[in-house]
């Protein structure tokens, strides 16, 4: 049984969530003290971390940033908010998934169980646990990528995108396609999140060397490169 820890300062909106995740048969945590989320994050070690970005004392983002230093919990941003920074911004910051207020609650189940599944189920395929590509070891259980320059920590979506690539190294896969295996359904992600992810990605692999190999087919899609030229 997961256990979800949702950061939600509306006490209504708080217990509505919780009431239909408790129905999916989830463990629902909430919060005690919105000036000491990060304690409360430790003690709990949830599975999944659901979180407002208008937070009292401190936004989301803050405590995003803060849950990153320590974990690679899988998070999902809720904003009532409409400005498209707001989902650029909680990408870059290494969430998983992001939730436009007001939404339907089958619409947020559905992110949260494409987001366990990706999370939790994908390393049971042995095969690929490790890889060397580019010359650099890839754990993609424990999440790294390691080569002579030192080892880089990656978040759940960038080392699954990063595995749809190498799977099909050398190859064009389309943008559908890594949606599609990412998020499990597309209807319920925008274009510009896979870019962001993409760029985030490159930009990671670039602090141990790897530059330029994963490329950018213009109205096609990513390809990954076997070897860095």
């Amino acid at each position: 049984m997961f256990t979800i820890m949702l950061i939600e300062d509306d006490q209504t909106l708080f217990e509505e969530i919780k009431e239909r995740l408790t129905q999916w048969s989830y463990l629902v945590a909430g919060i005690g003290d919105f000036g000491n989320v990060l304690q409360e994050f430790t003690e709990i070690k949830p599975d999944l971390v659901i979180i407002d970005i208008q937070l009292p004392k401190f936004d989301g983002f803050h405590w995003c940033r803060m849950i990153r230093t320590h974990s690679n919990v899988p998070i999902i941003f809720l904003s009532s908010r409409d400005h498209p920074t707001d989902m650029v911004m909680s990408m870059q910051l290494g969430a998983d998934d992001f939730v436009q207020k007001p939404f339907h609650f089958d619409v947020l189940i559905a992110k949260i169980q494409a987001v366990l599944r990706r999370v939790y189920n994908y390393s049971i395929d042995q095969t690929l646990e490790m890889k060397t590509w580019c010359d650099a070891a890839v754990d993609f259980v424990k999440g790294t990528l390691t080569n002579e320059n030192g080892t880089i920590e990656l978040t759940k979506n960038e080392i699954f995108i990063l595995k749809v690539l190498i799977e099909r190294k050398n190859e064009i896969v389309s943008r559908e396609e890594i949606i599609t295996s990412l998020w499990d359904d597309e209807r319920f992600v925008s274009d510009n999140t896979l870019t962001v992810n993409v760029n985030r990605l490159r930009k990671r692999i670039a602090e141990i060397g790897l530059v330029d190999v994963i490329e950018t087919k213009v109205g096609q899609g990513y390809m990954a490169k076997e070897k860095q030229l």
